[in-house]
């Protein structure tokens, strides 16, 4: 990790995280219908050649379960991608990761993975790459190789609405009180820049922590702009707040997808598919995708 918000978001948008034995293809292919990797069309520029751990198809792992950026729901749509048990996956990772798998000719498998599962499963051949709203850290670039980033955005906090800290202005105010982030995460790194704070038990995901914030268990979670976006449009008691510049967090907020380390030929053909993506464009899905994510409750 919601409805009728688009208009405002786009405004915060223009202010403002292998093994297998596959068929090779480029990182110049495009084709819009899946087709096997021994098949996917070619650049006459491309050389390399990658593999992927099943014959055909682009497997993805991410959590489905951090709206906008990826979720699960139970009904079809446009742009949603079955993972089984009649659910399925949407969000802007999943159109992230369809558009890369049309590009390569591939078809789209969406795998849902626990966050601290993803690397050991992109690292073990359970998938090819990570789309989940992930940050490449220098830590995280000693187990995996990432893309540039594919999206952007800037960390704030929610709030309870009618609470003592809904109207703070620096970060600083939320010294003694408590503050709670995700595991493993950049949500939960930043807590510390806080003086005083009372830094939570992290929590494995994002729902979770939206049930402590609402029943009074902690002051404030750390978020990313859209997620807090979509959290406060169905949530009415809670609030997001940003800050100026010197007075929020130092973070990078920039998203990457990561690939098993070493894996350069795969790396360069995902690389190549998202470098078609224009800045537009990606904005937009983020507003799509806010726009349609179900509530969390």
């Amino acid at each position: 990790m919601k409805k009728m918000f688009a208009l405002g978001l786009a405004a915060c948008m223009l202010l403002a995280g292998c093994g297998g034995n596959a068929g090779s293809s480029s990182s110049e292919a495009a084709s819009s219908a899946p087709a096997s990797s021994s098949e996917a069309a070619s650049s006459s520029e491309a050389s390399a050649t990658f593999t992927t751990v099943e014959p055909g198809k682009f497997t993805v792992g991410m959590e489905c379960a951090y709206a906008p950026f990826n979720w699960t729901q139970l009904e079809q749509t446009d742009t949603s991608i079955d993972i089984g048990g009649n659910s399925y996956a949407d969000g802007y990772d999943v159109v992230m990761a369809k558009y890369i798998a049309d590009k390569l000719g591939l078809e789209l498998v969406i795998k849902p993975t626990a966050w601290e599962g993803l690397e050991p499963a992109v690292n073990n051949d359970a998938i090819d790459a990570i789309i989940a709203g992930m940050t490449a850290t220098p830590e995280r670039a000693e187990n995996v190789d990432f893309t540039t980033p594919y999206y952007q955005s800037e960390m704030v906090v929610i709030v309870r609405s009618d609470s003592d800290v809904a109207n703070i202005k620096d970060i600083q105010e939320l010294s003694g009180k408590k503050v709670l982030g995700q595991i493993n995460t950049l949500y939960d790194d930043v807590i510390e820049q806080i003086n005083g704070v009372q830094h939570a038990t992290p929590l494995a995901t994002y729902p979770l922590m939206v049930v402590a914030l609402q029943n009074k268990e902690v002051d404030a979670l750390t978020a990313e702009l859209p997620v807090a976006v979509g959290v406060t449009a169905t949530n009415p008691d809670l609030k997001y707040i940003t800050f100026e510049s010197g007075k929020g967090f130092e973070a990078d907020t920039s998203v990457s997808i990561a690939v098993k380390k070493g894996n350069t030929a795969l790396l360069d053909a995902v690389q190549g598919a998202t470098d078609t993506i224009d800045e537009e464009t990606r904005q937009q899905w983020m507003i799509d995708a806010t726009s349609r994510q179900p509530a969390q409750e």
